[in-house]
């Protein structure tokens, strides 16, 4: 009953007129952000933060995650109508969501996919509201240790749960630790490589580089490919809404799988949406009845990476607010927000700052109905915006990355900064290394540090204090595993091709 108070203050506090304009201004920019490729939600969030200065915490959060929600169901229409994906998420939506437009059924795609969006949405933020407070409570426990090796197990989520190659994740998240110890020591007060520059003394803006490394390296690689925009035209309407809810009601399975899965992944640090859709649609394709159908233009196959893509979009915000912890990269730049905001993220925010906590989960449910609404009437007008040449398109997203940069500080080196990171993010991705654990690195640098001498100092240097705690010690050797993952994971596969010969041969003797 509790919590169900606690809800209902939150649903007053985004309900109030600016903070419903504020969601509804926000979800309109996030669903143009996620139709343009080379933009997506974190891009999006990050040039748009500086603009949420002025706004006030709980205002500035509403209209941050309301971009986000609109960018993850915008992302959609570009997979379905055009085959680009406008967001990394939903490159699983184009498998089967292209194939159903290019079929003439692309109302019933997009009806699916925002339909199962809501839906995923709806049932991980319940699971939010009930999950949140109880891990706020235990979170309580924590101290300078236990928030140590939580940090470090975020950036052990990257080395082991990533997919990628992990010695190129470990080698971003140290190049993001080694920026984030620019600026005075946390101890000592001590200046250091800042390189004699004044304006390096307070550290680098995380603002910038986020704004560099996604926006203007996005911007980067779109031109190199010389993108064209070439799609399909659709319009919604109420017989094949009708038709794609009957044939949703039988995949009711998958779609609370898909869910499940994506709030689980959207938690831990590292994995979130992209992940989630593909595992999703993958286990859709394996427990469907018409496996052969995947990839031709089966409903199911946009429903399970939707759903899953949403719910891990709430799920990333849960150890964000619980436990300062972000779990996507989007949540990373929500976080640099609360600490410009002068808030510290963790389980006080929830009695120092009820409204901010509250109303932000109050907003989830009021934005993520507003983004159903307003997608759903106003899809053709999103969909024109591919019409407008990239020419166009592309400077004025650079402008704008630029006045948000320099907006952030009002010095120049921003500026250059900005350009640095974008070039900087460019070739990383032509080289395929991930940007995900640069970010949060980046962010955490400091608390880690932080953390860590603090905890150090409390053992009186004795670093066995990290091992004789029974929550820091079972969150170093949760780390470690997922650091010995990979390679146990090799050593794994190894050990089955140097069997395979003898069980082959094992079978002939048989036989």
């Amino acid at each position: 009953m509790e919590t169900l108070s606690h809800l209902a203050y939150g649903l007053s506090v985004a309900l109030q007129p600016q903070h419903v304009l504020l969601a509804s201004v926000g979800v309109i920019l996030g669903i143009i952000i996620g139709v343009l490729p080379g933009l997506g939600g974190t891009n999006g969030v990050a040039i748009l933060l500086p603009l949420t200065f002025a706004l006030g915490p709980t205002g500035g959060i509403i209209f941050l995650a309301s971009i986000y929600w609109g960018a993850i169901f915008g992302g959609a229409i570009t997979s379905i109508l055009f085959n680009i994906p406008g967001e990394p998420w939903s490159v699983a939506t184009t498998f089967d969501g292209y194939p159903l437009a290019r079929q003439g059924r692309a109302a019933h795609a997009l009806t699916a996919s925002f339909t199962a969006s809501f839906i995923g949405a709806i049932v991980s933020i319940v699971l939010f509201t009930f999950f949140a407070p109880l891990l706020a409570e235990f979170a309580l426990k924590f101290g300078p240790p236990e928030n140590f090796a939580v940090m470090l197990l975020a950036f052990a989520s990257f080395a082991g749960l990533s997919g990628a190659n992990p010695a190129k994740s470990i080698l971003m998240t140290l190049l993001g630790l080694l920026l984030a110890t620019m600026g005075f020591d946390v101890v000592t007060g001590r200046p250091r490589m800042n390189f004699g520059l004044v304006s390096l003394l307070g550290g680098v803006n995380f603002v910038v580089i986020a704004i560099g490394l996604f926006g203007l390296g996005e911007i980067l690689l779109t031109v190199e490919q010389g993108l064209r925009l070439m799609g399909i035209k659709a319009r919604i309407n109420w017989r094949a809404m009708v038709e794609t809810w009957r044939a949703m009601w039988r995949m009711s399975v998958t779609i609370i799988r898909s869910t499940l899965i994506g709030f689980w992944l959207g938690i831990l640090p590292g994995t979130g949406a992209t992940p989630s859709s593909f595992l999703s649609y993958g286990l859709a394709k394996s427990f469907s009845k018409r496996p052969e159908s995947f990839g031709k233009g089966e409903l199911e196959g946009v429903v399970a990476p939707e759903a899953a893509n949403n719910a891990a979009g709430i799920g990333a915000l849960l150890p964000l607010i619980t436990l300062g912890i972000p779990g996507s990269p989007t949540a990373a730049v929500m976080l640099a927000g609360l600490l410009i905001w002068g808030l510290r993220p963790g389980p006080l925010l929830f009695t120092d700052r009820p409204d901010f906590v509250w109303g932000l989960i109050g907003s989830m449910y009021v934005a993520n109905i507003l983004t159903l609404v307003l997608i759903m009437l106003m899809m053709p007008v999103f969909a024109s915006i591919l019409r407008i040449p990239f020419a166009i398109l592309a400077p004025l997203i650079v402008i704008f990355s630029g006045i948000g940069a320099y907006a952030t500080n009002n010095q120049v080196l921003d500026l250059w900064l900005m350009l640095g990171s974008g070039v900087a993010g460019y070739f990383f991705k032509k080289l395929d290394y991930p940007l995900a654990p640069l970010v949060v690195a980046l962010v955490l640098g400091d608390m880690m540090e932080q953390s860590m001498r603090q905890a150090l100092l409390m053992g009186q240097g004795n670093p066995a204090i990290f091992i004789t705690r029974p929550i820091t010690a079972g969150f170093l050797a949760a780390s470690l595993f997922l650091f010995l993952l990979p390679a146990l994971r090799a050593l794994y596969r190894r050990g089955r091709l140097a069997t395979a010969p003898r069980e082959a041969a094992a079978r002939e003797i048989r036989g």
